[in-house]
């Protein structure tokens, strides 16, 4: 099932890099959820450290940033220290939620980089989708954000 703008996120609940439980009916504010292949990755980590350094500007817009691929707990935990990623990676293990919201793959096998603009109601406002320019998920996340508050 492919999501589209206008739909409701299906219900989810992963862990972190942490051990933490991340659910999606907890949130009461937009939510920029962005899949991403792999852990460090020279693309992924640009992509990640892209978030990490407009961070302060995300929560200005009063935004939550989640990253989710399939590494585990570990995988993550040493990526987001080692650049110092202060939002939440969840771990999609057999890439069940990667599935639910229809995240393709590119050439058949590499994972899809792809990000969505969720408000506060649990709805799709849009979706930005390239595989090769990770930093230009941030300016997508940031524009679509920017247009919910006009």
């Amino acid at each position: 099932m492919n999501l589209k703008t206008g739909d409701k996120i299906p219900s989810f609940c992963l862990k972190d890099q942490n051990g933490n439980i991340r659910k999606s009916d907890e949130l009461n504010k937009p939510l920029v959820l962005f899949f991403y292949p792999k852990d460090d990755t020279p693309g992924c980590t640009i992509e990640a450290c892209g978030f990490r350094d407009k961070y302060d500007l995300f929560k200005i817009l009063g935004a939550e940033v989640w990253g989710i691929s399939n590494g585990d707990c570990l995988s993550h935990l040493n990526f987001a220290n080692k650049n110092k990623l202060q939002y939440p990676l969840l771990c999609d293990l057999n890439n069940v939620l990667r599935e639910k919201f229809g995240v393709p793959k590119t050439l058949g096998f590499i994972e899809g980089r792809v990000t969505y603009i969720i408000n506060s109601e649990g709805i799709i406002i849009h979706i930005f989708e390239d595989l090769l320019n990770g930093p230009a998920h941030i300016k997508e996340a940031i524009r679509a954000l920017k247009k919910i508050q006009e």
